[in-house]
């Protein structure tokens, strides 16, 4: 029985190489341990550079710079284009072969100057032969004219002698007999004169058609045809035939054709002030007044084309050009001054810590500057006098996770 316990005992001593075993693992565990810890702390970090740097999606408006009096007098503004109340395609009237094309796009030229001419040949024979049958018709009329006095002498002589009774009066009537009737062929030979002479002026004006003139005077716009190609009036199809030499516009009569959307057409009046500025010079603004609006409307468009007049005639302006008319209450004054600063959506201004900000675009993130609005309103724009630069763009209604930093990406309007 002693003995069972002694070996029971130990069985349940501890060794020395086991005590040892035993106070290392604690060590490991603790470095386990602190290496998740930092794993997760890593994670969490890419986690929150990931998913909390994502762009937010915003509108933008470019800021400008305002303009002498601003367009706070615009009751309206509309775009259209340059358009020429004087502008002619010019042709010949008859069909014949360009021997001479006498003009270049951007030549000036005046009412009645040769622009080409046509082969001539069968023409100015037609003329030549027209010429001549009237020269004939009124050698025969002197003929006539001649034959005519004659007759009266022969007539009065034997008027004289029947009266005398040294010829029979049968003789007198037949003296007077021949002499009406030398008198009708007088008659109807000048008119036969009058028919010829018409006929030569017919001759005439076709060889005059065969040079084509100016109409009116203004610059040569397009050149149409070549030496060589045959001119018609009419178009004879294929290709081969060409209906006009070139097209010429009155510079004088350029005038903004635009269209108002027929909501709207109820602010503009005959001989209202505008403005125009066209779109290849911006910075180029001309007065101008309405002419008139044209009473009928486009169904498909639902708008109304209203003729403005520019007031300044200038070699820039050219036809088809696009143009932004805008209408005034009153004609600007010509000196104003032009306030400092640029003009943004009033959107555009939040709150943001009891101050008024705006976000600039700066490459794909936005930067928030504090501005101080001014008083004067231009419609739904603000001007800020400093903290924005003309032709920055800047967030239109900025949501509220928006901060100084943040990447965006922009939406069309």
């Amino acid at each position: 029985m002693d003995v069972d316990n002694a070996e029971l005992l130990k069985e349940l001593r501890i060794e020395r190489h086991q005590r040892e075993d035993h106070g290392r693992n604690p060590g490991r565990w603790l470095w386990i341990g602190g290496a998740a810890v930092v794993l997760l702390l890593l994670l969490g970090g890419l986690a929150q550079l990931f998913f909390g740097q994502h762009a937010v999606t915003v509108q933008t408006a470019t800021a400008v710079a305002p303009s002498a009096g601003g367009e706070a007098g615009a009751v309206l503004q509309a775009t259209g284009y340059v358009t020429a109340r004087r502008r002619a395609t010019v042709s010949a009237q008859i069909t014949g072969t360009l021997t001479a094309v006498l003009i270049e796009e951007g030549d000036h030229v005046q009412q009645g100057q040769v622009l080409a001419r046509l082969d001539d040949h069968a023409w100015r024979a037609a003329l030549d032969a027209a010429r001549a049958q009237a020269a004939a018709a009124h050698a025969l009329v002197a003929q006539y004219q001649a034959q005519l006095a004659q007759n009266e002498r022969d007539a009065a002589r034997q008027q004289e002698l029947a009266v005398r009774g040294l010829v029979p009066k049968q003789a007198a009537e037949q003296a007077r007999t021949l002499l009406d009737g030398t008198r009708a062929q007088l008659a109807a030979q000048q008119k036969q004169v009058a028919a010829a002479d018409a006929q030569a002026a017919v001759a005439q004006v076709n060889f005059d058609y065969c040079v084509v003139r100016a109409p009116f005077s203004g610059v040569v716009t397009t050149k149409d045809a070549q030496v060589g190609e045959i001119l018609s009036p009419l178009s004879a199809g294929g290709g081969f035939t060409r209906t006009g030499v070139g097209t010429i516009v009155d510079m004088d009569s350029l005038e903004i054709d635009v269209d108002v959307n027929e909501a709207y057409i109820g602010r503009i009046k005959p001989d209202m002030p505008a403005e125009a500025v066209l779109d290849a010079y911006p910075d180029w603004k001309i007065p101008a007044h309405v002419v008139a609006i044209v009473p009928t409307a486009d169904r498909g468009k639902a708008t109304i084309k209203v003729r403005v007049a520019l007031e300044k005639k200038d070699a820039r302006v050219v036809p088809d050009m696009g143009a932004r008319v805008s209408f005034l209450e009153q004609q600007p004054k010509a000196a104003v001054s032009v306030p400092q600063g640029v003009l943004v959506p009033a959107a555009a201004i939040v709150q943001r810590n009891g101050h008024s900000v705006v976000f600039v675009l700066d490459g794909s993130r936005v930067r928030q500057r504090t501005v101080a609005p001014a008083t004067q309103t231009y419609g739904d724009l603000r001007l800020l006098p400093t903290a924005v630069k003309p032709g920055d763009s800047v967030v239109v209604s900025p949501p509220a996770e928006l901060k100084d930093g943040s990447d965006v990406q922009t939406k069309k309007p």
